[in-house]
């Protein structure tokens, strides 16, 4: 009889809470099962979905200025509807309306002017040089050559001093060209340069020039150097150089290069004939151990034509020749 009490009172405790568990089920239904709202998430076009229920506590708080995460697959569906679209029209005429130099007001004209002058110079009033050492090599071929051709330039970003010299001579022997150039460039668009100056070769003659050209990038990554010369005798010669850097590796460059001379007229001195004078054809391969210093092999063709060609054979010397050639380009 005593182990049946506490049965009996745990059943009576169960009835008597009963009715209480119900009414708090009837005040407070069970949530309905979670369904994914198509409209709130952005995956709907709003003609498709209902309108915003004015009692919705978060009716009006959408995120469309969220930026989508990087890599969710989810980016771009902002929630609410579509992300906000740049403006496509000017700012308005009032935004242009005040002072020109409106902080001078507070801090001066003359701190604000430093300021500005400090400004320009940081965004494109700098100026930088370089020295580049595009070819310095042994060639191999009739006779044991060496050559330079170097270049530098000093100055900003419209306006820049340019100083090159190119020349060969033989080992052993003594120079059979040589020059140097001093000249003025100017920027006439964002890949080509006007460039003026003179130029002196010491070698086989002395003889001055005033120097008229371009030095740029052409389409297609071409870099090209073409020049006109007027010397102090009147003669009036042209050069034009184009190479192209084809990467093979990040490290590993073939450069093709190509070299023409034209003449106005015949130069018996410097054995030069009118009309188109030599073309030289070179192929290297270099590997850039750094970026500044790059060494490389190659093979190189040397023609004189036309009256050029006649003089060479007149002085007992081939007018064309293959050249195996080693050197080292390197810029600082």
């Amino acid at each position: 009889m005593m182990r049946s009490l506490p049965i009996l009172s745990a059943a009576m405790l169960i009835s008597l809470s009963a009715p209480a568990v119900a009414q708090d089920h009837a005040q407070h239904p069970p949530a309905a099962p979670h369904e994914m709202d198509h409209c709130a998430m952005g995956h709907l076009p709003p003609d498709q979905c209902p309108p915003k229920d004015a009692d919705d506590p978060h009716a009006g708080h959408r995120m469309e200025g969220a930026i989508p995460a990087q890599g969710d697959p989810h980016a771009g569906h902002a929630m609410g509807g579509a992300m906000a679209s740049v403006p496509e029209a000017p700012p308005p005429p009032r935004a242009f309306g005040g002072p020109r130099h409106a902080a001078d007001a507070i801090w001066g004209e003359a701190a604000m002017e430093r300021a500005r002058e400090q400004l320009a110079q940081e965004n494109g009033g700098q100026a930088f040089g370089t020295l580049m050492a595009e070819r310095l090599e042994y060639r191999a071929g009739d006779e044991d050559l060496y050559l330079w051709d170097v270049q530098g330039w000093y100055g900003g970003d419209i306006d820049r001093l340019f100083l090159k010299s190119e020349g060969e001579g033989e080992f052993g022997g003594g120079l059979e060209s040589g020059e140097v150039q001093a000249l003025w460039s100017h920027a006439i668009g964002p890949f080509f340069d006007l460039q003026l100056g003179a130029r002196y070769d010491f070698a086989p003659l002395d003889r001055t020039y005033l120097v008229a050209g371009v030095q740029g990038l052409a389409p297609y990554m071409f870099e090209v150097d073409a020049a006109a010369f007027l010397s102090d005798e009147g003669d009036l010669t042209a050069r034009v150089e184009a190479e192209y850097d084809q990467l093979i590796t990040q490290r590993l460059v073939l450069q093709p290069r190509i070299e023409i001379g034209l003449a106005a007229q015949d130069v018996p001195e410097l054995d030069l004939g009118s009309g188109i004078t030599k073309v030289e054809a070179g192929l290297r391969l270099r590997y850039e151990i750094a970026r500044e210093f790059a060494p490389y092999v190659g093979l190189s063709y040397e023609a004189a034509l036309g009256r050029t060609a006649d003089f060479a054979r007149a002085d007992g010397r081939d007018p064309d020749g293959i050249a195996l050639v080693a050197g080292v380009r390197a810029w600082f």
